[in-house]
C-alpha cells in the first residue's frame, strides 16, 4: 500500500500559529544562521514593529554581545545535526530585563539535507500552573544576576523569598529542574560566555564571574558548554 504524501510545511502559517501562542518564541534560520521566520512574541521581546526588521539578520546583529555568542554556538550545533531539547536559559523580555526559558532547537530538512533549523523559547514565567512559583521567586533571581559575582548564600534567598529552607529548594527545583546554587553556576556561566569575547585573561574572568580559582572555572564550563574556556574563546574569533 502507497504510503501517503506528507505534506508540505507552509513556515508562514506555521508562523502564524505561534502568532498565537505568546509565552513562546518562534523561529526559522538559514544555514547562514539568518532568522527566515519569527513569530509576534519575538518581535515584541526585542522591540521591533514588523518581521522586516529582523528577517535577514542573525542573532549577533540583533542581541547583547553575550546572548548572541550563546546562540551562535548552538546554532552551529544544530546544523551540524545535534538537538537541542529544554535547555534552561536566558532571554531578554519586552522590558529588555533577562528572564529564564526552555529551548529546543532542531535541524531543518529538505530531501535529507540541512537546510536551515526550527526553534522554539518557552518563558518559564507563562508556564501553566508555575506563574505564581515564578513570581515568588523574582526577587531571588533578581538578587543573584546582581550578586552573581560574590558570594550568593542560601540564607540570603530564604531571606529574600521569605522561604524554609526546604520550600526555596522545591520551588526552584519545581521551575527550573535546578537548585539555586546550580541556576547560579549557570548564570555565572553565561556572565563568563559574555567575557570571554573580550581580551581579559581567563583567570581573571573565572575571578570576575564568582568562581573561587580557574580550574573550578573551566570544569564547571566545560561541562556546561561542552568546550573548555578557552576553545569557546577560539570558536567565537573564528
Amino acid at each position: 500500500m502507497r504510503q501517503p504524501a506528507s505534506p508540505a510545511l507552509d513556515a508562514t502559517e506555521v508562523e502564524a500559529l505561534f502568532d498565537a501562542i505568546p509565552e513562546v518564541l518562534f523561529f526559522i534560520k538559514d544555514r547562514e544562521g539568518r532568522y527566515t521566520h519569527v513569530n509576534a512574541t519575538m518581535l515584541r521581546r526585542l522591540g521591533l514593529r514588523s518581521r522586516r526588521d529582523i528577517i535577514g539578520r542573525r542573532a549577533s546583529d540583533v542581541y547583547p554581545g553575550g546572548l548572541a555568542a550563546n546562540y551562535g554556538l548552538q546554532d552551529q550545533q544544530v546544523l551540524a545535526g545535534a538537538v537541542i531539547d529544554h535547555l534552561l536559559e536566558q532571554h531578554l523580555f519586552s522590558d529588555q530585563e533577562p528572564g529564564w526559558c526552555l529551548t529546543s532547537k532542531r535541524p531543518l530538512r529538505v530531501g535529507g539535507e540541512v537546510v536551515g533549523l526550527v526553534g522554539i523559547s518557552r518563558d518559564l514565567a507563562g508556564r501553566e500552573g508555575l506563574e505564581d512559583d515564578y513570581r515568588s521567586l523574582h526577587a531571588a533571581l533578581v538578587h543573584m544576576n546582581q550578586h552573581y559575582a560574590g558570594h550568593v548564600r542560601v540564607a540570603d534567598l530564604r531571606a529574600i523569598t521569605g522561604f524554609s529552607e526546604s520550600k526555596l529548594e522545591r520551588t526552584f527545583q519545581k521551575v527550573f529542574q535546578l537548585t539555586p546554587l546550580q541556576l547560579l553556576t549557570r548564570i555565572r556561566i553565561q556572565a563568563a560566555m559574555h567575557r570571554l569575547q573580550g581580551p581579559e585573561p581567563i583567570a581573571v574572568i573565572a575571578q570576575a564571574c564568582g568562581f573561587s580559582d580557574q580550574s573550578a572555572f573551566t570544569r564547571r564550563f566545560t561541562a556546561l558548554v561542552g568546550l573548555t574556556p578557552g576553545a569557546y574563546r577560539r570558536l567565537h574569533a573564528g
